[in-house]
C-alpha cells in the first residue's frame, strides 16, 4: 500500500497544525460559527444530532493492521468503543468531543491518515473496487490510479470550493463492485480494439433527491490523459454549475439540464482548450505510486476444492466458505469477509476490542492487510485456503462471521435518526426489525442475493434508491414512516434507480412489508431467477397489490 514521502507528512502535519490552531480559537470565541464550519468540514469534523462526528478517510478502502489499530485506540480513548464503516470506505466517529478532534487528527497522522476533503464541497474520498488486485476478472489494478487522482485532489486550489461535493470511483472489472455509475465521474479501466487500456469515463451519476445513473461522456480515454480530462470536467461544473440551491448544486443537475451530449462537448472543449496548462503526465511519478502496490510474493499453493475444504467441518463453516469468501486470482488463497452484519450489532459498526483483534488476525493470515467495502463490511483479501477454518472460528468467536454476506440480511443502512441530525426517521432499529423477522439461514439462502439498503432521509447516505429494496425513512407530522422501493442497482450492466412501490408504511410494519415483497418473490420466481430479475420480468404490478392488500385478506 502507498506510504507517504516526506511531503505528503509535511502536509498533514501541518494541516493537523493549522486546525488545532482554528480549534482553540473557536472555542475561545475569535472565530464565528460560520468561519469555523467551512474549516471543520474541510478536516472531516460534522456536528451531529447529539455530539460532533468526525469522518476518517479510508484511500480506495486500504488499510494496514496498524492503522487498524489506531482506529481502536481512538474509538477507546476519545469515543464510546466504537466505529462505523461507511459506504464511502471510511470509517466515522459519532461521539469525540470537539477539543480533542486535534488530538485525533494527530494520531491518525502519526499512521499515515488523515481526514482532509472527507466533507465539505470538494473532492471527496476516491473509492475503488474492495477486490482490487485480486480479482479474477480484473483488467488492471485501479488503486494506483485512485492514489494518483487523490494526490492531485487534495487542497487543490480550483476544487476547493465546488458547487456541491464531489465523489469518483475507479475499478478494474467488468464487474463493477465500486458502485461507480452512481458517482460525479465514474472510471472504468477498459481495452480498446488496439489492446491499449484507458478509461471509459461517466459523469453525472449521484443519489440523494434526485437518483441518476451516470452517462459515458467519453468512451476512451489514453491513461497520460486523465488528469487534464479530470479537470476539464471538474472546471466546467465548477463555473455551470448551480450554486442558488443546494439540493440543485450537484453536477448530475448540471447534466440532465444541459444533456449528455453537450455536456460531454462542453468538456471536450474546455478539455483542448486547457492542453498547455493541463497536469503533464510524468510516467516516473505513476511509476513510483504503482511500485507500492505491487502483489506481495504468494507461496506457491496448490488450489483445493470447497469439498476438500469443508470436508469434517461444521456445517455452519460450509455456509461461511459459500457465503463469506471469494475466488482468488491466485492459486491457493482465497478472499474472506470480516462481516459487519451480525443481528447483535447495527450494520458497519465494530468495536474497539473487535478493531484490535481483526489487526492481529490480518498480521497472521491475510499480509498485515485490510479493505473496507462499501457495502459496509471489510475483508482479508489474502487468505490461503488451508487456513480459512482457523480464520473462521477465530472471526466466529468475535461475532463476525455471520454467514450471511449477499443475503438481504447483509444490509447496508445508514445511523439514521439515532445519531444524524439530518434524519427524518430511524434506522438501525428498523435493521434490528429485519433482523429479527428473518432469522432462518436456511430461507435467506432460499431467497439468494438480494440487495436491501436504507436510508434515514433523502440524503441517501444507505444507498437506498440502488438497492433490489430500498427502504427510506420518512417523518408524517412527527411519527417514522417508510417508503419502499425495488428494483434498484448499482452494479455495472444492472445500475439502475429503483420504483417506488406506494405509499409509505408505518414504523411497525417495516419488516412484514418486506415479508410480503418476497413471498410474491418466491411464488412468481423461474428456476435460479434472483430477485431482481424476477422483478424486472414481472414489473411493479403483483408486488404493490400484495403489499397494500388489506390486512383481513392477506392469508388469502
Amino acid at each position: 500500500m502507498y506510504q507517504y514521502d516526506q511531503i505528503d507528512r509535511q502536509l498533514v502535519t501541518e494541516r493537523v497544525a493549522q486546525f488545532r490552531d482554528q480549534t482553540r480559537r473557536y472555542l475561545a470565541g475569535q472565530l464565528s460559527e460560520d468561519d469555523f464550519r467551512s474549516l471543520r468540514l474541510r478536516n472531516g469534523l460534522y456536528i451531529q444530532k447529539h455530539a460532533p462526528m468526525l469522518r476518517v478517510s479510508v484511500p480506495y478502502g486500504l488499510l494496514s493492521s496498524d492503522q487498524l489499530r489506531m482506529f481502536a485506540r481512538i474509538a477507546r480513548e476519545f469515543d464510546k468503543g466504537y466505529g462505523h464503516f461507511t459506504t464511502r470506505q471510511n470509517i466515522q466517529y459519532n461521539w469525540p468531543k470537539l477539543e480533542t478532534v486535534p488530538d485525533i487528527l494527530a494520531l491518525l497522522a502519526s499512521v499515515e491518515m488523515h481526514a482532509i476533503q472527507t466533507s465539505g464541497n470538494c473532492i471527496r474520498n476516491v473509492t475503488a473496487d474492495h477486490l482490487a488486485g485480486v480479482a479474477p476478472d480484473e483488467i488492471e489494478d485501479p488503486r494506483p490510479w485512485c492514489e494518483y487522482i487523490r494526490q492531485w485532489a487534495t487542497l487543490h486550489p480550483e476544487f476547493s470550493f465546488l458547487p456541491r461535493k464531489f465523489k469518483i470511483a475507479v475499478t478494474g472489472s467488468p464487474q463493477d463492485r465500486a458502485a461507480s455509475k452512481v458517482h460525479d465521474i465514474g472510471l472504468h479501466l477498459v481495452r480498446n480494439a488496439a489492446g491499449e487500456i484507458g478509461f471509459e469515463v461517466l459523469v453525472g451519476g449521484g443519489l440523494g433527491r434526485t437518483p441518476m445513473i451516470g452517462h459515458v461522456i467519453r468512451e476512451f480515454l489514453p491513461k497520460h490523459e486523465l488528469l487534464g480530462y479530470l479537470e476539464a470536467v471538474l472546471r466546467v461544473y465548477n463555473l455551470e454549475g448551480r450554486r442558488d440551491n443546494i439540493h440543485k448544486a450537484r453536477i448530475k443537475i448540471l447534466v440532465k439540464a444541459v444533456g449528455p451530449q453537450k455536456f460531454r462537448e462542453m468538456v471536450e472543449a474546455e478539455w483542448e482548450a486547457s492542453r498547455d496548462t493541463a497536469p503533464q503526465f510524468n510516467p516516473a511519478e505513476i511509476a513510483r505510486i504503482a511500485a507500492f502496490f505491487q502483489p506481495p510474493v504468494y507461496e506457491s499453493l496448490t488450489d483445493r476444492t470447497q469439498s476438500e475444504l469443508v470436508a469434517g467441518k461444521p456445517n455452519e463453516f460450509r455456509q461461511w466458505y459459500t457465503r463469506n469468501t471469494k475466488k482468488h486470482k491466485v492459486s491457493g488463497y482465497r478472499v474472506a469477509y470480516v462481516s459487519l452484519k451480525s443481528p447483535t450489532r447495527p450494520p458497519g459498526d465494530i468495536t474497539a476490542e473487535e478493531l484490535d483483534r481483526v489487526a492481529d488476525l490480518a498480521d497472521r493470515y491475510s499480509l498485515g492487510k485490510i479493505r473496507s467495502t462499501h457495502d459496509q463490511n471489510l475483508i482479508f483479501a489474502d487468505v490461503k485456503q488451508e487456513e480459512l477454518f482457523a480464520v473462521w472460528q477465530q472471526l466466529k468467536a468475535l461475532d463476525l462471521a455471520p454467514p450471511n454476506v449477499g443475503t438481504l440480511t447483509d444490509m447496508i443502512c445508514c445511523p439514521g435518526l439515532d445519531f444524524c441530525s439530518l434524519a427524518n426517521a430511524s434506522s438501525i432499529p428498523i435493521a434490528k426489525q429485519i433482523n429479527d423477522r428473518f432469522d432462518d439461514i436456511d430461507y435467506l439462502y432460499d431467497l439468494g442475493d438480494i440487495e436491501l439498503k436504507m436510508s434515514g432521509c433523502m440524503n441517501a447516505c444507505g444507498h437506498h434508491t440502488v438497492g433490489h429494496i430500498g427502504i427510506l425513512g420518512v417523518d408524517k407530522s412527527g411519527e417514522e414512516w417508510y417508503q419502499i422501493t425495488l428494483g434498484g442497482s448499482a452494479s455495472g450492466l444492472d445500475a439502475a434507480i429503483g420504483q417506488v412501490i406506494g405509499p409509505s408504511v408505518p414504523y411497525a410494519e417495516v419488516a412484514a412489508t418486506i415479508e410480503r415483497i418476497l413471498d410474491v418473490y418466491v411464488e412468481k420466481r423461474d428456476d435460479g431467477e434472483r430477485f431482481i430479475d424476477t422483478f424486472r420480468r414481472l414489473g411493479m404490478a403483483p408486488f404493490k397489490a400484495r403489499v397494500y392488500v388489506a390486512p383481513s385478506h392477506q392469508a388469502a
